[in-house]
């Protein structure tokens, strides 16, 4: 590897990093193929890219491919001179994929250098006299993610040739292998017959070698007598209507084999010319070389623009639903704060319990005498009443804290009803069963919450007690008492009670702000009621927040590591660094 090449090295580890972590995990349109793409990314890069791009002088990878019962291991055979491959009627019969090397070549094919997931196998070449009929190994299909190496004086240096299982085979595996061989070739050599060669499965993986610049050379097998004619120029415009016009076409007429079911020499003596020209230019074959790693890398980066496009729909959709989740939580917050703004906290037995304690005109006429009197006087009469101001706290407690338990229930069953509406949605479901209902936590967390806001609003009068005239009237009163009516003021807004209620309520207001109002006097009231309002929605707010981020949890869970923006930067950084690099090569 030459110093101008280490920053595209550099590069491609970053890219390969970020595909490897494709997520698309949401069962969106196109999510399965675009997963399948980032995996196909992800083995080419180890398959050819990283390797090519470490040295252009490596030795070229010539893949033989082809479909079913086209003819590729009795070509490959012919052009090694010796059954190396197992051909027969039984389909698939190319099951392991055999690469054949010259002996100089070995140790570039001996390590995980290219196609690092096949295991390697060193094979030997058969005997003399062996029919093709029983070359090779049985082809067993437990044996496919194994990589055969063959080492035969008749292969050209710097080249090496591997017959590769069907394209269309009926076995999955198989088809699957034979694409990934295809895209670690640096050249592909087509077979195909004069009844088969416009099948549309062959054709695809050809529009596939255009768009990476592949050097593709292909064999018209089995011609028969005087139908070249016929199918040379349409398999040749088929060619050129791909961008592959340039790709040299070598025609196999029909003939018999001979008795180890192999073709004449002559057969196969202009394909083999031009592989054996091919691996003697080193100039030639760092030219191929060169412009099989530009094509890939450029394939590569369309394909990076697919699956970076992809994982911005996934964002976008968390997004969504995480956007929806917060306007569920969010009502559930409006509709606690208009439930403390419209009286409907006061009503029933917190009705009650404060008129037991306010009275009617008697407290409000005390009120207006309140501080004309001892302060021995009127701690007795505060003390000689029964005490229910207690009653009346623990009432308003229960009341917001129902309110909030309730609310807190449909703003879950809202969330959860949104996530069942696509299928997304349902795998995010089906992972958190959770997020059907409020977090087991959440009762208590209210309690407390509200526990809370009232020693906060008992400090809150106790801080505004700020002379001694002041603290005396607060500790006559009663700092419980004191935060009660504050309380009350707070609640008393009168928009949602009628009749009795309103003027029961209207009135508990008023006598509990004229108490404070005698105290701290009527600016201080006011800005303690706001006060107090703006400190229970910021405690609402942050507990419902703290419930929804359950959501955002789960959501989380299916971002990925690079962004769409970062991946396609370090797939354009990629290209800027190849072409630096061939540029200083050049």
């Amino acid at each position: 590897m030459t110093d101008t090449r280490a920053p595209a090295i550099v590069s491609l580890e970053r890219l390969r990093a970020s595909l490897a972590d494709a997520g698309l995990d949401l069962p969106l349109d196109g999510a399965a193929e675009h997963r399948e793409n980032a995996a196909a990314a992800v083995r080419q890069i180890d398959d050819y890219i990283r390797p090519r791009l470490a040295d252009l002088d490596a030795p070229l990878l010539a893949v033989v491919g082809g479909s079913t019962g086209s003819g590729k291991s009795t070509i490959v055979n012919a052009l090694i001179g010796t059954p190396t491959s197992r051909v027969g009627v039984i389909r698939p019969t190319t099951r392991q994929p055999i690469l054949v090397h010259a002996p100089a070549d070995a140790g570039w094919f001996a390590s995980d250098r290219i196609l690092p997931g096949l295991a390697r196998v060193r094979g030997t070449i058969s005997s003399p006299g062996t029919p093709a009929s029983a070359a090779g190994d049985s082809p067993a299909a437990s044996r496919i993610h194994e990589l055969m190496l063959l080492a035969h004086d008749r292969v050209p240096a710097s080249l090496a040739i591997i017959d590769a299982p069907d394209i269309d085979s009926v076995a999955d595996d198989n088809r699957a292998l034979a694409a990934q061989l295809l895209a670690a070739a640096d050249l592909w050599v087509f077979v195909t017959t004069a009844n088969r060669y416009a099948d549309a499965v062959p054709w695809k993986l050809l529009d596939g070698a255009a768009a990476r610049s592949l050097t593709v050379a292909v064999i018209l097998n089995r011609v028969p007598p005087g139908a070249v004619d016929d199918v040379l120029p349409d398999l040749n415009q088929m060619l050129a209507a791909r961008n592959l016009a340039d790709a040299p076409v070598f025609v196999i007429e029909e003939q018999p084999l001979d008795d180890l079911g192999m073709l004449p020499t002559s057969a196969v003596e202009a394909p083999r010319s031009w592989l054996t020209a091919i691996a003697g230019d080193r100039a030639e074959r760092t030219r191929i070389a060169a412009r099989t790693l530009g094509g890939a890398i450029e394939d590569l980066d369309r394909r990076v623009g697919a699956i970076a496009d992809a994982r911005q729909a996934q964002l976008d959709w968390i997004a969504g639903v995480d956007a929806l989740a917060a306007t569920d939580y969010q009502a559930a917050v409006d509709a606690v704060d208009e439930a403390t703004r419209d009286g409907a906290l006061l009503r029933g037995e917190v009705l009650a319990r404060w008129q037991d304690f306010v009275g009617t005109t008697d407290f409000f006429r005390k009120v207006e005498s309140w501080f004309s009197r001892t302060r021995d006087s009127v701690t007795a009469w505060v003390l000689g009443r029964p005490s229910p101001v207690i009653d009346v706290e623990t009432q308003i407690e229960s009341g917001l804290h129902a309110v909030i338990i309730d609310e807190g229930g449909r703003a879950a069953a809202a969330t959860w009803a949104g996530l069942q509406r696509s299928a997304a949605g349902r795998t995010v479901a089906e992972r958190h069963p959770e997020l059907a209902a409020q977090s087991p936590g959440f009762t208590d967390a209210a309690a407390v919450m509200i526990r809370e806001w009232q020693g906060a609003l008992l400090q809150l009068v106790r801080d505004n007690a700020g002379n001694k005239r002041i603290k005396a009237r607060v500790l006559s009163a009663g700092l419980n008492v004191m935060t009660v009516a504050l309380m009350i003021v707070v609640f008393a807004s009168t928009g949602g009670l009628t009749g009795g209620e309103l003027l029961i309520a209207g009135g508990s207001a008023v006598l509990g702000q004229k108490l404070l109002e005698t105290v701290f006097g009527e600016d201080a009231v006011r800005r303690l009621a706001a006060e107090a309002r703006r400190d229970l929605q910021e405690r609402m707010q942050k507990l419902f927040d703290t419930e929804r981020s359950r959501v955002t949890a789960a959501l989380e869970s299916l971002r990925f590591g690079s962004a769409p923006e970062s991946l396609r930067r370090e797939s354009r950084a990629l290209l800027d660094d190849v072409r630096a690099a061939a540029g200083s090569d050049s």
